[in-house]
C-alpha cells in the first residue's frame, strides 16, 4: 500500500478543526467528562496537536465559546444593518446554530451548567434579553416588558435548539417565518 503524503494545514484551519472537534466532543459528553484525547479523537488530530494549539481543556472551552458568542454578536449586528424579513434574532440565530451547531449548544445549553462557564451564556443572554427589552418596549406595557424579554429570547433559543434536532435545513426560511409569526402573535397579545 503505497501512502500519499499530505500537506499540514495551516495553523488557523488546524485551530477551527480542534475547536469543531473539541466542540463535538463536549456536546457529547460534557466538560468534565471530555478528555484532551477524546477531542484529538473527534478532530482527527493527536493530543500532541491539540496541546500545540491550546494550553488546557478549559482554554479549549473558553475558545469556543468566545467564537460562537462573537459569531452571534456579529450577524445580529449585520442583521441589524439589513432589511430583515425575519426580524433580528431569528436568522442570526439560526446562521450560527448551522454553522457550528455543537457551539451553539454548548453556548446556549451546556455553559450555563457549567460555573467555571456560565458567564459566557449570561453576558449572551443577557444582551439578547436587553435588545428584546427595548424592541418589545415600544409595543409592551412596562411591567410586562420584564418578564416578556427574557421569555421570548428564552422561546427563541430553544426553537433553534429543537429546530437543530428535528428541522429540515433545506426548510429554515419556513421555521424563521413560523417563529416570527409566533414572536409577533405573543407581542400582540402582550400589547393588549
Amino acid at each position: 500500500m503505497v501512502r500519499m503524503a499530505t500537506r499540514p494545514l495551516p495553523r488557523a484551519q488546524r485551530r477551527q478543526v480542534i475547536l469543531s472537534g473539541a466542540a463535538r466532543a463536549f456536546a457529547s459528553g460534557g466538560f468534565e467528562a471530555t478528555s484532551m484525547e477524546d477531542i484529538a479523537v473527534s478532530a482527527g488530530v493527536t493530543k500532541l496537536i491539540v496541546y500545540r494549539h491550546f494550553d488546557s481543556k478549559e482554554d479549549l472551552y473558553r475558545a469556543i465559546l468566545e467564537e460562537v458568542s462573537g459569531r452571534l454578536g456579529a450577524e445580529v449586528r449585520s442583521a441589524m444593518d439589513r432589511d430583515q424579513r425575519h426580524g433580528v434574532f431569528g436568522p442570526a440565530f439560526l446562521a450560527v446554530a448551522r454553522h457550528d451547531p455543537d457551539g451553539f449548544r454548548l453556548l446556549w445549553k451546556h455553559s450555563s451548567r457549567e460555573p467555571r462557564f456560565a458567564r459566557y451564556s449570561a453576558d449572551v443572554r443577557g444582551a439578547s434579553v436587553d435588545f428584546a427589552r427595548t424592541r418589545l418596549g415600544k409595543r409592551v406595557d412596562g411591567a410586562l416588558v420584564e418578564w416578556a424579554a427574557p421569555m421570548s429570547v428564552d422561546f427563541l433559543v430553544e426553537a433553534v435548539l429543537n429546530w437543530l434536532d428535528h428541522g429540515d435545513p433545506d426548510a429554515d426560511g419556513r421555521f424563521l417565518d413560523v417563529v416570527e409569526r409566533s414572536l409577533v402573535a405573543l407581542v400582540e397579545a402582550w400589547a393588549q
